[in-house]
């Protein structure tokens, strides 16, 4: 069997999934057979398999790491939240229905404890290593009788925990101390070490605090790793967005509006590692401006994402921007809240039959319970999107999404499918506007494909008189350097010998 070894936190945001991330690297470097495992995760950016389940973003980006493809057994429970205290129920890669967080907690949550044992059990029989993460903080009391993330996997598997604490919040100390304090002492016992998390500045001022932790709770500090800015990795919780840099002299501005209930914001971190471009996502209050290209983004929720951008103004803003000439593309929610209507009949996102929608492409939106959940493969042949004609073959992204989305006229389509699930097929997706300013389409990730987005964004700087860049970005190289950066980081910032001899590999 694997061995077992756990990240856990003093609380959510302390840098549990990315220390995951690097350990899941260090041991491929090191000659490791490692995967990763989340038992329950909670987001709204997630990810579509190859078989078609859907997963946390967050075990993908760690299966990168650990040189694997994605698979939901890594993350066999997704809760993806709806409204408040209430969320889409994912389990094993498929949708089973909303519950609100009683429901889930006191009725369900046990439950899916044995589809998460058969997960391990697999997992364990297949690989050399596990590195397990853990979900927000395993003292919150309230929660511990249903938990199925923390401190119940972390006994079912004997399995050494490291507790990560964030100091750049401050209180870091204090919230090691109080979360030792607050488990069961069979459980303070599997805590193995401390890992501090996000430091700035010089490490001497840090050791009698160090020192002081140590004595104080009994265990050893495994390391101090410094914070860490522009990963170039693929972040999770929307909360992330916050910390994103402008760069302001860049010739290319692209803006995204950041709605309540936005999902897969991933869609557009390839821009970021453009030298032309820079990224800016609008948060409420702040004026869209004069961007050369708005991105509307997917959503959870896209009926009350629509009702945001409505009434927080941005919807005229928009139309007033496209009306003088600013191009726009919507993705999966952002796409549906360009059409004429939106019915939700079946009450499947809202309260609402139908809402009007943007009203910038003919088209008409309807949702249904059921799920689509594909990898696809893709061509785009002169779509005519910003008035440039340029054709991409094999490109690759994921469908993921409700509603079931009707043409209302004779119209230019975006993309041609030619696969979904491995399966060839040839399938029409998307619409552009016959003027060549507004785009939709259902594939997420399409501009990750290197040769699409870099012909997009010189069909960008045509439009502003700027010569076309050649050079093509390579994604995949830049990924794989990323998870390396990371590792070599984190292994020089940890006592690796104590995290093998913890492992029992030394």
């Amino acid at each position: 069997m694997a061995k077992t070894i756990m990240l856990q936190g003093t609380s959510s945001h302390v840098g549990k999934s990315i220390i995951t991330t690097a350990l899941c690297r260090i041991f491929l470097q090191d000659g490791q057979k490692v995967v990763p495992f989340k038992a329950q995760n909670m987001a709204l950016n997630s990810y579509v398999t190859k078989t078609g389940g859907e997963m946390g973003r967050a075990q993908v980006a760690q299966a990168e790491a650990a040189g694997l493809e994605p698979v939901v057994e890594m993350n066999p429970v997704l809760l993806k939240p709806t409204g408040n205290s209430c969320s889409q129920v994912v389990l094993m890669g498929k949708a089973i229905g909303n519950m609100t967080a009683k429901e889930y907690h006191t009725g369900y949550s046990l439950k899916a404890l044995g589809v998460i044992k058969e997960c391990l059990d697999y997992l364990g029989t297949e690989f050399d290593v596990i590195v397990i993460e853990g979900a927000g903080s395993p003292a919150e009391v309230n929660l511990k009788a249903n938990d199925i993330v923390n401190m119940r996997i972390a006994k079912m598997l004997t399995a050494p925990v490291l507790l990560i604490a964030d100091i750049d919040r401050g209180g870091a100390l204090a919230s090691v101390v109080g979360t030792l304090e607050l488990l069961d002492p069979d459980e303070r016992d599997l805590v193995k070490g401390i890992i501090i998390n996000k430091f700035r500045g010089d490490i001497d001022l840090l050791k009698p605090a160090l020192e002081f932790l140590e004595e104080k709770t009994g265990k050893p500090v495994v390391g101090v790793v410094p914070h860490l800015d522009q990963l170039g990795i693929d972040d999770e919780d929307s909360v992330s967005l916050d910390d994103k840099q402008i760069m302001s002299t860049r010739e290319l501005e692209i803006v995204v509006i950041r709605t309540p209930k936005i999902s897969n914001f991933t869609d557009f971190a390839a821009f970021t590692s453009e030298i032309d471009v820079n990224v800016r996502y609008i948060k409420q209050g702040e004026s869209i401006g004069k961007p050369d290209l708005i991105l509307l983004p997917g959503s959870k929720n896209t009926i009350e994402d629509l009702l945001y951008i409505r009434q927080q103004g941005y919807e005229e803003q928009i139309l007033e921007l496209v009306k003088s000439g600013t191009p726009l593309i919507g993705i999966c929610g952002g796409y549906q809240m360009l059409g004429k209507k939106i019915a939700d009949p079946e009450h499947t996102e809202s309260n609402l039959d139908s809402i009007a929608g943007i009203g910038l492409l003919d088209i008409a939106t309807t949702f249904t319970p059921s799920k689509v959940t594909h990898q696809v493969t893709a061509s785009c042949n002169n779509n005519g999107f910003l008035g440039v004609k340029f054709s991409c073959e094999h490109l690759t992204g994921y469908e993921i999404h409700m509603g079931r989305t009707e043409f209302l006229d004779n119209l230019q389509n975006a993309f041609t499918i030619t696969s979904r699930s491995d399966q060839p097929l040839i399938s029409v997706d998307g619409v552009v506007r016959s003027d060549g300013l507004v785009m939709g389409t259902y594939i997420h990730g399409i501009f990750d494909n290197d040769e699409y987005r870099r012909n997009l964004l010189n069909a960008l700087r045509i439009r502003k008189g700027l010569a076309p860049i050649e050079s093509v970005n390579d994604t995949h190289t830049r990924k794989e350097n990323s998870y390396n950066r990371l590792a070599d980081t984190v292994r020089n910032s940890l006592n690796m010998e104590l995290i093998y001899t913890l492992l029992g590999s030394k």
